[in-house]
């Protein structure tokens, strides 16, 4: 889940403490300014930029409270706003698809989740390049979205494995090995090898 954007002009203020308070880990108190700094941006007719800021804001916080659903709806929402606003190409809408697929994860909704990826993907990758930390991003929740279902095959494993594989390099070089984004790439891919190592075995 990404983190809360910065706000508009006559919202900064609202925005900084809904920041302070969820850093402070008051997620109710947050989500209670999140939700002002909403209604203030429709009130004083923000522009629709403005208003998917504060709608992500808020979803994020929903998350931090455990409501997944709410959240997960307006993750939706965001979403569909920038396709709209920006384009399936802009790194905005790229950064809310893997918002909204990551929060399909969550609810273990892999049925969106994984089409999701496999649509956007491969835009991230042209357009923001395999080195991208949200490309490196996508690609990790990509391989999770193929390995939790049921359903998953052997095959599903496989291209788990070879996404991460080729990322946790692309990661290590890039970011460092320190890196949190390449130390949990290096550990779902440490996870998801011994899933098809059992596999194999039992098949």
């Amino acid at each position: 889940m990404g983190q809360p954007e910065e706000s508009w002009g006559h919202g900064l203020a609202i925005n900084q403490l809904g920041n302070g308070l969820s850093d402070a880990k008051h997620y109710e108190e947050a989500l209670s300014v999140r939700e002002a700094e909403l209604s203030l941006a429709r009130r004083v007719s923000a522009s629709e930029n403005d208003i998917l800021i504060a709608q992500g804001n808020i979803a994020i916080t929903y998350h931090k409270l455990g409501r997944l659903e709410e959240g997960n709806r307006m993750l939706r929402d965001v979403y569909s706003g920038r396709l709209k606003l920006k384009g399936k190409e802009h790194p905005l809408t790229l950064q809310a698809a893997n918002n909204y697929a990551d929060s399909l994860l969550s609810l273990r909704r892999f049925e969106e989740a994984t089409p999701l990826y496999r649509k956007t993907v491969p835009v991230a990758r042209r357009v923001l390049g395999d080195d991208n930390e949200l490309t490196l991003m996508m690609r990790q929740n990509y391989a999770r979205a193929l390995c939790m279902p049921d359903s998953t095959t052997l095959d599903d494993l496989r291209e788990a494995v070879a996404i991460l594989e080729e990322t946790e390099r692309i990661a290590r070089r890039v970011l460092g090995s320190s890196y949190p984004l390449a130390i949990s790439i290096e550990f779902s891919l440490r996870r998801v090898r011994t899933a098809l190592r059992t596999r194999e075995f039992l098949s």
